[in-house]
């Protein structure tokens, strides 16, 4: 290639300006090459005028000599004292200055590269890449990582949100830890069972102190209870079971037109009663009562006289009747037909009273006869037992068998009670009344005895003793007529013949609290009948003097049911009343031999 007058042939005009550089590079490592530089090809000579650069380099050069002579001479002057610092000075310069030919060299090549293509050495694919990873992975966090611990229980991510949850915990019991607490309300006890507006927060019968914090937290309860949120005026409210049907839909690229999200919660009212029915167990609400009239348990075999007892069995199928026409009736009970399954004919007894032992092996009847019939449902085997060994009474209509099925007590004459044995049907022992005995009532499982009369007072009896070790005046009674105990033993209700019935809590009268809970004036006539039915939530009071004297009670208000009886129903003149042991089915005996059915809705078990 050669110079000419600065001009350049042969080439396109656009890499002039890169040979100039190239050449100029060349010239600066090899100062022989002033002259010509030759290309492979069909290239022409290039000339070109380079007299401005090797001025250039001779000013340069200049420059550096008379650098090196400042240079040197400050190292001469300082060479005495400091002539280590100078070798430093010289070796830095020397290592610099080959560090830059190194680079001079390097951008030489890859200029040459990019111009004439790969000359000195081949593009390898991804040596650069392979080259900068490391660089970077040293540098800065790696952009993944594999997870090798998928056999593991937890990954590293699930530790950290456990962790996270465990500390979110923590300070949400940190900020909901009261700032002030009261010591007194732990030390104070609250008897609500004494005061009436405070009955209503015990959660059981016999419950009366309670610590005061627990009376506190009652007193919450019962507010957020009166005062129900309005969550319902809520429009931001969302459905959680609308949001996942809808997120559903939206996957499989189906939209229902027209939906609207606050049409959501009408649907869920219609779409089931689950929540409008009361369930088992829930407390029974006051006021109106649930119930429908079914065919009467008796109705394939009516009686000719006035049935003066019903009882359910203790499997709540089988029901007896029996009454004055002499004749005891076992009936199947299912609300629909009431099958008649067997009759029983006494011919000597007109039975004012017959009763299941509560194991439900035997029943016993009795009437106004010294005398008393047991019959046996295993054997189907009727028993005479009497007159009773050493007694005189001419009449054992009135007695009660106890909850362990192994005692029976009758009333007997002058305020005497007699205990059977319900094994042998022997005397096995008598209990004195100052006054006439006329009702009884078992209570504690069959170890102790309640006992009413003409004197007015109610008697606590031990069987186990056979010694009264309480007595007291029933409140505005003259002659007791009716006794009954709940099922718990905890309340035990006392009527008389003025149709007053008082409602007392059983441990608080054995303290020597004579004021009733409770005294129901809804009769007006003699009190024939008092029942409970299996959970203590209605009480039945009746009286055989008068029409339609039968009220039911509503025990945690004692309250009325306003709506049983019917006004244009009549129930005649009833004589006996009994629940099934799942409190689904109430049985009514009437004067006119027919055995009244009722559904109680409330209850799901008969």
């Amino acid at each position: 290639m050669s110079y000419r007058g600065g001009l350049i042939t042969g080439i396109p005009l656009i890499f002039a300006p890169l040979i100039c550089f190239l050449r100029r590079l060349d010239c600066e490592r090899n100062p022989r090459h002033t002259g010509h530089f030759v290309l492979s090809g069909k290239m022409s000579l290039i000339s070109q005028n380079i007299a401005s650069k090797i001025k250039n380099k001779n000013r340069s050069d200049e420059n550096h000599e008379s650098a090196v002579l400042k240079e040197k001479r400050v190292n001469d002057e300082g060479r005495d004292s400091d002539a280590d610092t100078s070798r430093t000075m010289k070796k830095r310069k020397k290592g610099k200055d080959g560090h830059d030919e190194i680079e001079e060299q390097k951008e030489m090549k890859k200029l040459e590269n990019f111009l004439f293509g790969s000359l000195y050495a081949p593009v390898e694919f991804g040596k650069e890449d392979r080259e900068e990873v490391p660089n970077e992975a040293q540098n800065g966090p790696a952009l993944f990582f594999t997870d090798r611990t998928a056999n593991s229980q937890l990954s590293v991510y699930e530790e950290d949100s456990e962790s996270s949850d465990c500390m979110n915990d923590e300070e949400e019991m940190k900020q909901k830890k009261p700032v002030w607490v009261d010591e007194e309300e732990e030390k104070a006890n609250i008897n609500i069972a004494t005061v009436n507006r405070l009955r209503k927060l015990r959660k059981e019968e016999n419950e009366s102190t309670i610590s005061g914090s627990e009376y506190v937290s009652r007193l919450r309860a019962q507010h957020v209870k009166l005062n129900p949120g309005t969550e319902w005026a809520q429009l931001d409210k969302k459905d959680s079971s609308y949001d996942d049907e809808s997120s559903d839909e939206e996957e499989n690229g189906v939209v229902l037109a027209g939906r609207h999200k606050d049409s959501e919660p009408l649907g869920n009212i219609l779409r089931t009663d689950e929540d409008l029915v009361v369930k088992r167990g829930a407390k029974l609400l006051p006021g109106l009562l649930e119930y429908s009239r079914l065919v009467d348990a008796n109705a394939e075999d009516p009686s000719n006289g006035p049935i003066n007892s019903v009882q359910f069995h203790r499997n709540a199928q089988l029901l007896v009747a029996a009454g004055l026409d002499r004749r005891i009736r076992f009936f199947q009970i299912d609300g629909k037909r009431n099958t008649k399954i067997q009759s029983i004919f006494l011919d000597d007894c007109p039975i004012r009273k017959a009763s299941f032992t509560p194991d439900g092996s035997q029943v016993i009847v009795s009437g106004r006869r010294k005398f008393f019939y047991t019959f046996d449902l295993v054997k189907a085997k009727v028993d005479k037992i009497g007159p009773l060994v050493g007694r005189e009474e001419k009449s054992l209509e009135v007695f009660e068998v106890s909850p362990d099925s192994s005692t029976i007590a009758f009333v007997g004459n002058e305020g005497y009670i007699l205990l059977v044995s319900s094994r042998t049907k022997e005397l096995i022992g008598t209990l004195k009344m100052n006054g006439t005995a006329r009702s009884l009532a078992f209570a504690n499982n069959g170890q102790e005895l309640l006992s009413s009369g003409g004197d007015g007072q109610v008697y606590h009896w031990d069987l186990r003793t056979r010694t009264c070790f309480h007595k007291a005046v029933d409140e505005g009674c003259i002659n007791g007529t009716a006794l009954c105990t709940s099922p718990n033993g905890a309340l035990f209700a006392a009527g008389s013949d003025s149709g007053i019935v008082n409602v007392y809590n059983r441990h608080e009268f054995l303290g020597g609290k004579r004021k009733p809970i409770k005294a129901i004036e809804n009769l007006t006539t003699k009190v024939d009948l008092l029942k409970f039915n299996n959970d203590a939530q209605i009480l039945a009071i009746c009286s055989g003097m008068k029409k339609n004297s039968l009220k039911l009670i509503h025990v945690p208000s004692f309250s009325v049911f306003s709506n049983f009886p019917l006004q244009n129903r009549t129930l005649d003149y009833p004589r006996s009343v009994d629940f099934s042991p799942g409190g689904g089915f109430l049985a009514v005996g009437n004067a006119a031999g027919r055995v009244l059915l009722y559904k109680l809705h409330h209850y799901n078990r008969a």
